[in-house]
């Protein structure tokens, strides 16, 4: 039987947070548009990508999962390939699944 329960609401997603500094941005978002770990196939709702406005060679990427197992796999993923590339394409990445605790628009 098929699981009919809707998706949860955007507010309800569960982020996976990923941060770290890039040698080169260019160089970093070819390598992320390559899309070695199919985002989308993984279960990716929706992705962010964040630069500080006082250092371009910082990347953060949030990921929108509907559940946390989701992100947790992929979380696996990406630390068997940060292994690959770490000191060619990103340093010292962090990644951290956080919930939403609250939010308001305005």
């Amino acid at each position: 039987m098929r699981d009919t329960k809707p998706p949860p609401r955007e507010s309800q997603r569960t982020i996976l947070r990923v941060e770290h500094p890039v040698p080169s941005f260019e160089g970093w978002k070819k390598a992320f548009d390559r899309d070695p770990l199919g985002r989308e196939r993984s279960g990716v709702r929706r992705y962010r990508v964040l630069r500080p406005l006082d250092d371009p060679r910082f990347v953060t990427v949030d990921l929108e999962f509907d559940d946390s197992g989701r992100a947790e796999a992929f979380r696996v993923a990406l630390n068997d390939l940060w292994r690959r590339v770490e000191g060619v394409v990103i340093q010292s990445p962090r990644a951290r699944i956080l919930e939403t605790v609250e939010s308001r628009d305005y």
